[in-house]
């Protein structure tokens, strides 16, 4: 934990770029980087009868933290996204786990 699910950008960035968001990240959240799982979610996005180039959006899985480590984590990956990216737009979206509803390996946090 922390679960990101990224689309509207090539695999092939994220691949690139893996070793780079996960150091960054465990060094703002602090925990033990076998914690992180990357997902690459295969996009497209359609407009007017067209796939036009979209958004990348990245979503963030996690039990809550600070709003200090929220802004940091959004900081860092929309500047290391648009960098990768060719400064296309990022959004970050942030859902909150609960310990009652996230069961790993049949035991609950």
């Amino acid at each position: 934990m922390p679960h990101l699910k990224i689309r509207g950008i090539e695999k092939k960035l994220i691949i690139e770029n893996s070793k780079e968001i996960i150091d960054g990240l465990t060094a703002i959240i602090e925990c033990d980087r076998n914690w992180f799982t990357l997902e690459h979610q295969e996009t497209e996005y359609i407009f007017d009868g067209e796939i036009i180039n979209g958004y990348t959006f990245i979503e963030v899985y996690w039990f809550p933290r600070s709003e200090k480590v929220k802004k940091q984590v959004a900081d860092f990956l929309t500047k290391l996204v648009k960098r990768i990216n060719n400064n296309n737009d990022c959004c970050i979206i942030f859902f909150e786990l609960s310990g009652n509803n996230y069961c790993d390996n049949g035991e609950f946090f």
